[in-house]
């Protein structure tokens, strides 16, 4: 209970000026924003199926909402409210939560930047001293005239505002530590509103008018079209941006908590009726729409709540406010409360979603979806974002590439893109080109074949191997290539036989295994799970002997003419591949590399010792001169992991214990503690965010600071010099089967590269 209390003073005192400000945005009641936070707070916090999401006045619906406002007034808007959570309770009842989500993230993202933009051009000019206009475009239009004769006072509240804002999460010192327990949007708010009662500026502040006066809803009226229209509009994206915010508080508490201290993970169905409800008591009482944001949820779970009582604790302090606290709301400026919203709608164009987005080459998607959003309206702009989305992927679906090349006698078809019936015609013709008897190599670069290409790929094997040729089928889509021709070798391929997990063992089916136990309720450590159940399972020599007789089964026959030709030419890697002995790092499987790509060095916590250090290896520096300087290796990559022993083990090290072997070494690790703790360094973040624990913190900060190791060594330094060799870090979490990048010239982790099953991200 000590726990949600506190958690929900903190978001307490963020959602008030935030409620503000966003009811200032929309044109609403300013006590519209108080109204929602506390129905989104008590209601949804009661009745929602995410225990730490945090509900309030809606973020992505200010701009629906003040288009409302504008075209039909405030009481048939909080009508409209009441439908939209009706509706929002008839689709949780219908089970349709996860069918919000199926909408493509770059619509879904370009549709909050969208409206960021939308929002932040509405606020400048409240900035500025000025009057926003009814539209993005005439903001802009507007904005030079407002530039030229900006309003002194509301301009320098606005500036006070936005320096303690951005600044206040980096106050330095036990001081700074201190001060940043107060949030920051509280922090700006306060100094500006001190500052302005100080100097005696006269500007627009927020007026509360009594709560006997206060508009409560009417029967909408208007056109039934249009009713409908924004109905569908407000449940729309109030129920998307709910869902999604649940969604990332699940994975803030997943990366942040230990299991022992998580809440159940989010029921979307039920969250979405606790949105409904609150929807219809803030509509019923003259309240904005209600949705779950992100920066409260976030703030709650930082601030370490444990249950629901903490949303609804908050939703109880706002109300304790608007009745004892008028007053001192009525002495806050309101460009102040508009620069906040401001850096509010700035933060909603997301850079981690620019990159997201490009890396997936649906740019187009999110630039669409943003330009639409801001010059036609939210419901406009998300109805143009799908329908360009749809038609990129009906694009890349009947986009595919179908190549053939002759080497060595040997036949190599590849197809890039996806085989449907509209490849079929290429793919035949292709397939036509290769002479009766050939061998041939069949590249399937795609994660689909429909039956049409099923069909014409194993009709011309059959083909092809009656006329004595041989077909070997590789490639993601292998799996459901046809099957019943002869494999490379000459040999019958066997109908639902093993393929080899890429990239060379059959590494893909360890977890059936070893959930099939042995007998006692243990899990068996076995090999691989295409051993018949007459094998050996034991532990030791029966394990390794299980192993390589799978090897020589199963993985053998596919990689034998590749190692022959490795053993022919000798060894060329491309890269020296340094990372942490832990056995649960697979470095062949988290690389998508094979035998012959990398030179690995592994070594307990992934370290580089410094040349001459005290207690030096000289074997790593040995492997890092014969990499660099013999194998000529064109980069070079430190590996570290989550949960790595070696850096738990640095951090819990005192320096009275007894020296031993692992000590010994360990202490090439003291300047990446060291790192960590100095306030030189910024702290490394990990896609966005900070690490969840000190030993996450120690294991990122590792590996930047053993590349600056790497730099210390000769060869190392010489071939940088010649622009020859490139350094990258990488991290690795285990638990999530994530795998991720160092931002170049940086100390953050931001670009994550593979999901669970391989796929980007």
């Amino acid at each position: 209970m000590a726990a949600d209390l506190s958690a929900s003073v903190a978001v307490f005192l963020i959602a008030l000026p935030l409620s503000l400000g966003i009811a200032l945005a929309t044109g609403a009641p300013l006590q519209a924003g108080l109204v929602a936070a506390a129905a989104g707070g008590i209601v949804a916090g009661r009745l929602g199926g995410a225990p730490l999401l945090v509900s309030g006045a809606a973020t992505g619906l200010t701009v629906v909402t003040a288009e409302l406002i504008q075209r039909y007034g405030w009481r048939t808007t909080c009508a409209i409210t009441v439908l939209a959570g009706c509706c929002q309770l008839g689709l949780a009842f219908l089970r349709t939560a996860r069918s919000a989500l199926m909408v493509s993230p770059a619509v879904v993202h370009g549709m909050l930047a969208g409206i960021g933009v939308t929002i932040a051009l509405a606020q400048l000019h409240i900035v500025l001293g000025g009057t926003p206009q009814s539209s993005a475009l005439a903001n802009v239009l507007g904005l030079p005239a407002q530039l030229a004769d900006p309003h002194p006072a509301a301009l320098g509240v606005s500036v006070l505002t936005l320096i303690v804002l951005l600044g206040w999460p980096r106050l330095p010192g036990r001081a700074g530590t201190t001060l940043r327990r107060v949030p920051a949007a509280l922090a700006a708010v306060a100094a500006a509103t001190t500052f302005a009662a100080l100097t005696g500026l006269r500007l627009p502040r927020v007026d509360l008018p009594s709560w006997r006066s206060h508009a409560l809803p009417e029967w909408p009226e208007g056109p039934v079209l249009g009713i409908v229209a924004a109905v569908l509009t407000v449940t729309l994206v109030g129920s998307v941006e709910s869902l999604l915010s649940a969604v990332a508080t699940d994975k803030l508490i997943a990366t942040g908590r230990d299991r022992g201290s998580r809440p159940p993970r989010a029921d979307l169905d039920r969250e979405l009726r606790g949105q409904g409800a609150a929807n219809i008591v803030s509509g019923a009482l003259g309240g904005l729409p209600v949705a779950g944001g992100a920066v409260r949820s976030g703030a709650n779970v930082r601030a370490g709540a444990v249950s629901r009582r903490a949303a609804m604790l908050h939703g109880l302090w706002i109300i304790l406010a608007a009745g004892l606290l008028v007053p001192v709301l009525d002495l806050i400026p309101l460009a102040s409360l508009a620069a906040l919203v401001m850096v509010v709608g700035v933060q909603m164009v997301s850079a981690t979603h620019v990159r997201t987005v490009t890396r997936h080459r649906e740019i187009l998607v999110y630039v669409t979806t943003i330009s639409a959003v801001v010059l036609g309206g939210v419901l406009e702009g998300v109805a143009i974002g799908i329908a360009v989305a749809v038609a990129v992927a009906l694009h890349r679906l009947a986009r595919t590439r179908i190549t053939l090349e002759e080497r060595d006698g040997v036949h190599r078809v590849r197809a890039r893109g996806q085989l449907t019936f509209l490849a079929v015609p290429r793919l035949s013709r292709v397939l036509n080109q290769i002479p009766y008897g050939a061998r041939t190599v069949i590249e399937l670069d795609g994660s689909f074949m429909d039956h049409a290409a099923f069909e014409t790929l194993q009709d011309w094997q059959d083909s092809h191997v009656a006329h004595g040729g041989s077909v070997e089928v590789t490639g993601r889509a292998g799996a459901g290539a046809p099957e019943g021709g002869r494999a490379a070798g000459g040999e019958p391929a066997r109908r639902g036989a093993h393929h080899c997990c890429r990239p060379w063992t059959p590494w893909k089916n360890h977890c059936d295994h070893r959930a099939a136990g042995d007998g006692e309720g243990r899990a068996l450590p076995g090999p691989t799970a295409t051993a018949p159940a007459s094998e050996p399972r034991r532990r030791g020599a029966g394990q390794l002997a299980s192993g390589i007789i799978a090897f020589q089964r199963d993985t053998a026959p596919h990689v034998r003419d590749e190692l022959a030709r490795l053993a022919r030419e000798g060894q060329q890697p491309s890269q020296l591949f340094l990372t942490c002995a832990d056995s649960r790092l697979v470095t062949s499987m988290i690389t998508a590399s094979g035998p012959g790509d990398l030179f690995t060095v592994r070594n307990v916590g992934n370290l580089v010792p410094l040349p001459g250090a005290e207690a030096t290896d000289d074997s790593v520096a040995a492997a890092i001169e014969y990499a660099v300087d013999v194998l000529q290796v064109d980069s070079i990559t430190v590996c570290g992991h989550s949960g790595c022993g070696a850096m738990q083990a640095l951090l819990n090290s005192h320096p009275g214990a007894p020296m031993t072997p692992l000590r010994r070494w360990l202490r090439h690790g003291l300047p990446s503690l060291e790192r960590m703790r100095s306030r030189h360094h910024p702290w490394a973040r990990i896609a966005g965010r900070l690490p969840a624990d000190a030993v996450e913190q120690l294991c990122l900060t590792n590996v930047v600071q053993q590349l600056e190791h790497l730099r210390a060594h000769e060869s190392v330094a010489r071939r940088l010099a010649e622009g020859t060799l490139e350094l990258h870090g990488m991290y690795f979490h285990v638990g999530e089967a994530q795998a991720y990048l160092l931002s170049e010239g940086d100390d953050f982790f931001d670009c994550r590269i593979f999901d669970s099953v391989g796929g980007h991200v």
